[in-house]
């Protein structure tokens, strides 16, 4: 189904555009006054920017079904990576089908704007029926575990994950600015935006750790300036793209901010728990697609119920 995206959207998308182009030309300075310099992540870095900027792109220009399929797509990649880094029983391989299954379901609920069923289909049937299979393979040893692996997994990167392309189906006269997909962007950019801005601000100001046993490089300094500059960003973007009013808009720009915090250390705190440093590395300069959607997993859904209970 094809649908016209908002003038305002695609403002908002050629602005990424320019801002990936300064940041190549700022990286070929680097490069070129300092050659002795090693740069490589941070170019990787700049590439993969391209790649993820212009798929987005292109999931969201092309048509409301596309860009779902894109988010579900998003969805079983994390899952699929979140499966091959935690431990599981040998057992749970033959139930491994059944929580990949729940993605496609779950967002035909969201292609179909079926908020009852979107939003209780995970949560509920999901979560009763996974043990009833792992009950039916008849292996007892580890159980409980193993079910909170498998719910946690299916919880956060699809559950979660599926609220940004619910965002996209919700009444479009509700944000006459832009329409779903700028509630979409707004979330999206200042999620990542945040990450950015926590770390610059905790490279040059940060002195206090916060966590230092999750995260060692988290810093007060670095958190407060994050969430100073987010909730800023937020107001100013808010009557672009969202319906959003000053003091909502703030609010929100708190919540992403703050939630963002907290789904990096989650993740970090899984990372350290399994021993690793980056989920995987389909994301040069990145690492996987968990250290890419870590923020994302707390920001999606928090953000879309506080513009669901205010808005729609």
């Amino acid at each position: 189904m094809q649908f016209e995206v908002a003038p305002n959207v695609l403002i908002a998308l050629g602005g990424l555009y320019i801002i990936l182009i300064i940041a190549s030309v700022g990286a070929a300075l680097l490069r070129w006054r300092s050659p002795e310099t090693e740069r490589t992540e941070l170019v990787q870095r700049i590439r993969s920017w391209w790649i993820i900027v212009t798929l987005f792109t292109a999931a969201m220009v092309m048509s409301r079904t596309v860009a779902v399929v894109f988010f579900a797509f998003v969805s079983f990649l994390a899952l699929k990576e979140y499966f091959s880094i935690v431990p599981t029983r040998r057992a749970d391989r033959r139930v491994l089908f059944w929580a990949y299954l729940a993605i496609p379901v779950q967002y035909y609920w969201v292609a179909q704007a079926w908020y009852g069923m979107f939003i209780i289909f995970i949560p509920v049937y999901v979560f009763l029926l996974l043990p009833l299979r792992m009950v039916t393979i008849g292996e007892t040893k580890e159980f409980l575990r193993a079910a909170g692996t498998l719910h946690w997994g299916i919880m956060t990167l699809v559950f979660g994950i599926s609220h940004i392309a619910y965002l996209l189906v919700l009444p479009e006269p509700k944000n006459p600015a832009a329409g779903g997909a700028g509630l979409v962007f707004f979330l999206m950019f200042l999620t990542q935006f945040n990450d950015v801005a926590q770390y610059l601000w905790g490279k040059k100001l940060g002195r206090h750790k916060i966590i230092p046993n999750v995260s060692p490089n988290k810093t007060w300094e670095g958190f407060l300036g994050g969430v100073a500059t987010t909730t800023l960003l937020s107001i100013l973007l808010a009557t672009w793209l969202t319906p959003l009013r000053v003091e909502a808009a703030a609010a929100a720009g708190l919540l992403i901010s703050v939630a963002g915090f907290i789904g990096d250390v989650t993740i970090s705190a899984l990372k350290r728990d399994i021993g690793l440093k980056d989920s995987g590395s389909m994301l040069p300069g990145h690492g996987g697609i968990l250290d890419r959607i870590d923020s994302l997993t707390y920001t999606a859904p928090l953000f879309f119920h506080f513009v669901y209970y205010l808005y729609y």
